[in-house]
C-alpha cells in the first residue's frame, strides 16, 4: 500500500519531528495543534493516516485519488482545528472531513470501482492452514463484490461499522446524518449483501 508518508503537506506536517518517547492522547495532540504546534498535529497524521487511506480507498476504488483525497482531508483539518472542541472524539471528526470530501467525489464521478479488501485484513491467526486461509480469502471475495454493488451511501456506512468499528453514533457523526439515517442504511446495505450471499455479522 502507497504510504501517506511520501505526501508533500504545505505545511510540511509529515516531515515534522515527533517525541514518540511522550505518551498523549488525540485530545493531548489536537490542543496542542490548535496552537499552531505542527509537531503535535504531524503526530495525529502518523496516528490516522494509514486508516484513513485505506476507508478513501474503500471508497473511490482509486489509489491516486484516495491519497489525493487524504491528503485533502488532513490539510483541511489543520485549517479547521479552531473547530474542533474536546468533547469530540478526533478521529470521528477526522472520518467526517473525509467523508464530505469523498462523498462529493464520487457524486461527481458517480461510477465507482471498488478495491479489494485483502489488504485490510490478514488470513486467519495462529498458524492456520491452507484450507482456512483460503476460506478466509473467499470470504473476503465474496465481500468486495457484494460491497461494490452498494450504493455509495450504504457501503460508506457498512464500512464504518463493520471495518472501522465505529458506533452508530459516531458514524451519524462522521457522515453529518442522523442515527436513525446510519442505522436504516447500515440495515440495507446488510440486507443487500446477504441477499447477495454474503453474511456480516451485526
Amino acid at each position: 500500500m502507497a504510504s501517506l508518508g511520501t505526501f508533500a503537506f504545505p505545511v510540511r506536517l509529515i516531515g515534522a519531528d515527533v517525541d514518540q518517547q511522550v505518551e498523549h492522547t488525540d485530545a493531548d495532540w489536537a490542543r496542542l495543534a490548535q496552537k499552531g504546534d505542527r509537531t503535535a498535529f504531524a503526530a495525529l497524521v502518523r496516528k490516522h493516516q494509514d486508516r484513513i487511506y485505506r476507508h478513501l480507498l474503500r471508497l473511490t476504488g482509486s489509489r491516486d485519488e484516495a491519497l489525493e483525497l487524504a491528503q485533502e482531508t488532513f490539510v483541511k483539518a489543520w485549517q479547521a482545528l479552531p473547530e474542533w472542541y474536546p468533547d469530540a472524539q478526533f478521529h470521528t471528526w477526522l472520518f467526517r472531513i473525509a467523508s464530505n470530501t469523498a462523498m462529493d467525489l464520487l457524486r461527481r464521478r458517480k461510477i465507482v470501482d471498488f478495491v479489494a479488501l485483502e489488504e485490510r485484513f490478514d488470513a486467519p491467526a495462529g498458524g492456520a492452514g491452507p484450507e482456512a486461509q483460503l476460506e478466509t480469502k473467499q470470504r473476503l471475495l465474496a465481500l468486495q463484490k457484494a460491497l461494490g454493488r452498494l450504493p455509495a451511501e450504504q457501503r460508506e456506512a457498512v464500512l464504518l461499522r463493520e471495518v472501522e468499528g465505529l458506533s452508530y453514533a459516531e458514524i451519524a457523526l462522521a457522515t453529518g446524518v442522523t442515527e436513525g439515517t446510519v442505522k436504516s442504511r447500515i440495515a440495507r446495505g446488510r440486507e443487500a449483501l446477504v441477499a447477495d450471499t454474503v453474511r456480516i455479522e451485526p
